[in-house]
């Protein structure tokens, strides 16, 4: 398994087709190529195959979040997302910030997050 921190050579073209299989959507690849590139990605390779992915969203001091955590189903329980987990908190320049789908706490827990925050949401309204 190859990791990369700070993964510059991701390209929507590449990672919509891996977020399909977990997530399925009408993703705009335009728009996630920008989005992209406001973000740390620290990546999962085996053989050129992207498996895993933890895109991190900071302002580089004060604040930090983990957008998504994502390891392919056929990968999952195969430590790939402990160790993305592991390589953010070594390479985030701020405190993380997160919410967890309901079911995986188990996960994170594990990994030595805390539990903290209640997180709520603000839906965009359409115009």
């Amino acid at each position: 398994m190859e990791y990369k921190i700070n993964d510059r050579e991701l390209t929507a073209s590449v990672f919509l087709p891996f977020v399909n299989r977990i997530w399925k959507g009408d993703y705009d690849m335009e728009r996630t190529q920008e989005a992209l590139t406001k973000t740390l990605n620290i990546t999962a390779y085996d053989q050129n195959e992207l498996v895993g992915c933890l895109r991190i969203l900071t302002d580089g001091y004060f604040f930090g979040t983990i957008t998504e955590l994502l390891v392919l189903p056929e990968y999952q329980k195969q430590g790939i997302g402990s160790r993305l987990l592991a390589l953010a908190r070594e390479h985030t320049p701020s405190m993380l910030f997160f919410g967890a789908q309901p079911g995986v706490e188990a996960f994170y827990e594990k990994n030595g997050c805390q539990k903290s925050l209640q997180s709520y949401i603000i839906e965009k309204r359409s115009e």
